[in-house]
C-alpha cells in the first residue's frame, strides 16, 4: 500500500527523541500522501507537498536505539512523487540534518527549504508554491505537525488562498488540556490565535455547561474556523484521536481539511490501511 521509504543510515547529525506512536502517525500520513499524489496526478498540472514543522528527517524512539524516518522522507518515497516539496523548520540543526538526509536518499527531488517559524515565514512558503493557471493547475497538500497549539490560524488562512488541502495535528489533549487554566484566562491569546477567533470563550462557557470537554470543544472550533474558509465539514468522528502507547492517554487528533469530497475518500482509505497494519489507537 505504501513504500516504507529508505533505511535510515547512522550519521552524526541530530536525532530528536519521539514517542513510539510517532512512527504510526508518520505511516498514516505517508499512506494519505501516497493516495493523494497518485490520485491527483492526472487531474492537476503540478502537485506540491508542504510540511510546516518538518523536523530533522530521522528521529529516535524514546527509550530505545530505534531510528525511524520522519514524514518528509516518507513523503518523498511516495509511489508517484509530488512535483515539488517544501519543508519549513524552525530549528537550524534540524533543518541542516534534514537537508543532508534528503540529499542522501533523494538527490534528484525538487525540494525547497524554509528556515524559521512557519507563522513568521508564511509569505516565503507561499512564494515557493508555484503559481497556478488555467492551463497548469497546482494542488498542494500541507501537513502541519506542531508540538502544541502554537500554530496560528492566520497561517492556515494565508495558505488557503491557494488550492491547498491540510492534514493538521490538533494537540488539544497533550497541550491545551494540560494548560487549560492558563489558556482560558482572558488575557491569554494562544487559543485566540490557534482558532482565529477572540470570541471562543463565550461559546466555551455554553459548551462546558453542557458537559463538553475542552479538547473536543477546541477541535470542533478549529473545524468550524476551517468551514469559514469554505472547507468541507470535518466532524469530530472523522478526526482520529491518537493515544500514547504506554499509559493509553489521549494525545491529539489528526484531521483532514479539504474543499473536495475525493480527498475525504482518500482519508477514509488511508485510515483503513493505517488501522489494519499499525498499533494506532483510534476513537
Amino acid at each position: 500500500m505504501v513504500d516504507e521509504g529508505p533505511e535510515p543510515r547512522v550519521d552524526n547529525l541530530v536525532l530528536p527523541e519521539v514517542g513510539a506512536w510517532t512512527e504510526d502517525k508518520h505511516r498514516l500520513v505517508s499512506i494519505y500522501a501516497t493516495l493523494f499524489s497518485k490520485g491527483m496526478k492526472n487531474k492537476w498540472g503540478k502537485r506540491v507537498y508542504v510540511e510546516l514543522y518538518a523536523g530533522a528527517g530521522y528521529s529516535r524512539i524514546r527509550g530505545t536505539q530505534r531510528i525511524i524516518l520522519g514524514s518528509p522522507l516518507r513523503a518523498l518515497a511516495a509511489e508517484q512523487p509530488f512535483d515539488k516539496y517544501i519543508f519549513c523548520e524552525a530549528i537550524p540543526k534540524n533543518l541542516e540534518a534534514l537537508k543532508a538526509r534528503v540529499k542522501l536518499h533523494f538527490p534528484a527531488a525538487t525540494v525547497a527549504y524554509v528556515e524559521g517559524d512557519c507563522d513568521e515565514k508564511v509569505a516565503e512558503i507561499l512564494g515557493q508554491i508555484p503559481q497556478g493557471s488555467r492551463t497548469n493547475t497546482v494542488l498542494t497538500l500541507c501537513f502541519a505537525d506542531p508540538y502544541d497549539i502554537g500554530l496560528k490560524f492566520s497561517t492556515i488562512k494565508a495558505l488557503s488562498d491557494r488550492f491547498v488541502d491540510f492534514l493538521v495535528l490538533l494537540a488539544v489533549y497533550s497541550d491545551a488540556n494540560r494548560a487549560y487554566k492558563r489558556y482560558v484566562m482572558e488575557d491569554a491569546r494562544k487559543v485566540d490565535e490557534f482558532l482565529g477567533s477572540p470570541t471562543w470563550r463565550e461559546r466555551w462557557r455554553i459548551a462546558e455547561a453542557n458537559g463538553v470537554v475542552f479538547p473536543k470543544f477546541l477541535a470542533e472550533e478549529f473545524a468550524s474556523s476551517m468551514e469559514d474558509l469554505n472547507y468541507l465539514s470535518t466532524p469530530i468522528h472523522q478526526m482520529k484521536k491518537v493515544r500514547s502507547d504506554d499509559k493509553n492517554l489521549p494525545l491529539y487528533y489528526i484531521a483532514l481539511f479539504s474543499r473536495h469530497k475525493l480527498a475525504h475518500d482518500f482519508w477514509d482509505e488511508a485510515l483503513k490501511y493505517g488501522t489494519d497494519q499499525t498499533g494506532f489507537t483510534f476513537e
